[in-house]
C-alpha cells in the first residue's frame, strides 16, 4: 500500500474547511495545510485535527499549490483547496487505488454548489480535475488563477469514481466581487507573457463563452443560477480582456 499526504491551501476558510479535512482523515497518511495567515478562525479549526500547519505569504495560486507541494512526506497527493472536499465515493476509490496504484495520477470530476444549489450543467460539471497524482511526475501550471495538474510527460493516468464537491460562492455578491479579482489577476497575467487584446476579443470571446456554457453546454438546466453563472462566465471574459487592453495603454 503507496503512502497518501493531503495537501489543501486555505485563506480564510473557516465556513468549509472543516468539511475538507473531515473527508481526508480516514484515506490519507497525513494532511498538510499551508495558509496564507488567514484572519479568521481557519487556523484554530485546523489545529484540531493531526495536521502539519504551515504558514507562507500568498505567491499566487499555481506557486502557493506548487509550494505546499513540496511539503509533503510523501511522493503521492490528494490536492485540494479549503473550499474543497471528497464525497464518499472518492473517498472509497482513493481507499482502494492506494491498494492498486496502477498510473501516475487519476482524474476526477469536481461537483460545484452555487448558492446552495448544485450545478449540473454548463461549465461547472463534470469539471474534470486531475487531483491525485505522484508528485514527482507532475506539477501545478496554468495562467493565474486557472490553475491546473500538468504531467511532466505523457504518463498514464486513470479516472477515480465520486466527486470533489466544491462550495464556491454563496452569495451572488461574492461572486461579483470575485469576478472582478479573478478578471484583474487574469489580465495581469496575460500582460506578463505578452497576451494581447482586441476590439474582436473583448466583443466575440464573451459572446462565445455564454454561448457555449448556456446553450451547448446546458447551462439554462440550471435555472436561475444557471443563467447567472453563465453571464459571469462571459463577464470575466470581457473584464479580462479590457483590463488587459488598459494595461498595454498605461505601460505604453
Amino acid at each position: 500500500m503507496i503512502k497518501l499526504s493531503g495537501v489543501i491551501i486555505t485563506y480564510n476558510e473557516e465556513r468549509n474547511i472543516e468539511k475538507c479535512l473531515q473527508s481526508l482523515i480516514n484515506v490519507v497518511d497525513e494532511i498538510v495545510v499551508v495558509d496564507s495567515f488567514s484572519t479568521d478562525n481557519t487556523k484554530t479549526i485546523c489545529l484540531r485535527y493531526n495536521v502539519v500547519f504551515i504558514e507562507q505569504k500568498f505567491l499566487g495560486y499555481i506557486e502557493q499549490k506548487n509550494f505546499a507541494l513540496k511539503q509533503a512526506s510523501n511522493n503521492y497527493v490528494v490536492s485540494l483547496d479549503g473550499d474543497e472536499a471528497l464525497s464518499d465515493d472518492l473517498q472509497k476509490s482513493i481507499i482502494d487505488v492506494k491498494n492498486n496504484w496502477d498510473y501516475d495520477a487519476y482524474y476526477c470530476n469536481r461537483f460545484n454548489n452555487f448558492c446552495g444549489q448544485w450545478i449540473k450543467h454548463s461549465d461547472w460539471y463534470p469539471n474534470k480535475k486531475l487531483r491525485v497524482f505522484d508528485r514527482t511526475k507532475a506539477e501545478w501550471k496554468g495562467i493565474n488563477p486557472h490553475d491546473n495538474v500538468v504531467m511532466h510527460r505523457s504518463n498514464k493516468t486513470g479516472y477515480l469514481k465520486g466527486d470533489i464537491l466544491h462550495w464556491t460562492y454563496q452569495t451572488y455578491s461574492e461572486f461579483n466581487l470575485k469576478t472582478e479579482m479573478f478578471s484583474t489577476i487574469a489580465a495581469k497575467a496575460y500582460y506578463d507573457i505578452g497576451k494581447k487584446s482586441s476590439i474582436w476579443k473583448i466583443l466575440f470571446n464573451p459572446t462565445w463563452a455564454f454561448f457555449k456554457a448556456y446553450f451547448l453546454r446546458l447551462g439554462f438546466l440550471d435555472g436561475l443560477n444557471g443563467f447567472i453563472i453563465c453571464v459571469q462566465t462571459a463577464n470575466i471574459t470581457f473584464l479580462k480582456y479590457t483590463k488587459l487592453s488598459e494595461l498595454y495603454k498605461q505601460n505604453a
